[in-house]
């Protein structure tokens, strides 16, 4: 059994742990700054999810395949109870965890995602990523080059070279397994989370100016999350622990403190 890869921050005895997932082509060095401040209030595990970071890479990546990941990291880390928090793809996963294993988890925080389906709209980053030819550029400003042509967003071409490496044989690498993402990408977004109920404190983090987390969306999310709540940051967008860290950080502080 293959083990997710993680960094933890804070000290063993210091309160229930707190388990915190990346979104899609993101990372645990993306949350660096939060598992600093969070460590130093109690441990506080940043994980790679299956297929990104420095985590194994496999053909599989449903909600339950994610689910079963944080059980058997829970498990190889002796870990009883559990805080949860997930942004975007990782919120899907904590979702689908809270409700497969709900005596696990004390409190559960999903980030700017719900537990619907979403229709496919990552078509344009992949097609970018799959154009670049890693036999062909040298360098991060190569790689960045080739990604321009086809995203305008000079902040997700940024966000996506974060994963960028250099393997053993000198050449730069994706350190996410691009080719599982692409195949099973409608299997992962574009799927709802599992009926089921997670009766437990719940925090849902909406950006002001995401679209991801709708007023509509609130009877859903209660049907399964019973005790949900929904806190929306100002002045940010999907990105939100990134784009307004000092309102998330404190939002995220005063749920787990109560």
């Amino acid at each position: 059994m293959e083990i997710l890869h993680s960094k933890i921050y804070g000290e063993a005895e210091t309160g229930t742990p707190l388990l915190v997932f990346h979104g899609l082509f993101g990372m645990l060095d993306n949350w660096g700054s939060f598992g600093k401040e969070m460590g130093a209030l109690f441990p506080t595990h940043l994980i790679d999810l299956r297929n990104h970071g420095k985590s194994f890479h496999s053909d599989g990546m449903s909600h339950d395949d994610l689910a079963d990941d944080i059980l058997h990291y829970m498990e190889f880390n002796n870990l009883n109870k559990i805080n949860l928090l997930g942004h975007s793809l990782g919120g899907k996963a904590v979702m689908q965890f809270a409700i497969k294993y709900p005596e696990k988890v004390e409190k559960l925080i999903v980030v700017d995602i719900t537990p619907k389906a979403y229709p496919p709209h990552h078509q344009g980053i992949i097609k970018a990523l799959q154009t670049v030819d890693f036999d062909s550029v040298s360098s991060r400003q190569d790689v960045e080059d080739v990604l321009a042509q086809y995203i305008p967003e000079k902040s997700v071409i940024q966000f996506l070279t974060k994963s960028l490496h250099w393997t053993q044989d000198k050449k730069l690498a994706w350190r996410f397994n691009l080719k599982t993402l692409a195949e099973k990408y409608t299997e992962f977004v574009s799927n709802a989370i599992k009926f089921g109920t997670f009766a437990g404190e719940t925090l849902f983090i909406a950006g002001a100016r995401s679209n991801y987390i709708l007023p509509q969306d609130s009877f859903q999310i209660k049907q399964q999350f019973p005790k949900a709540s929904v806190v929306t940051i100002a002045n940010a967008g999907h990105w939100v622990q990134a784009e307004n860290p000092t309102d998330f950080n404190k939002v995220v502080k005063e749920f787990l403190a109560d």
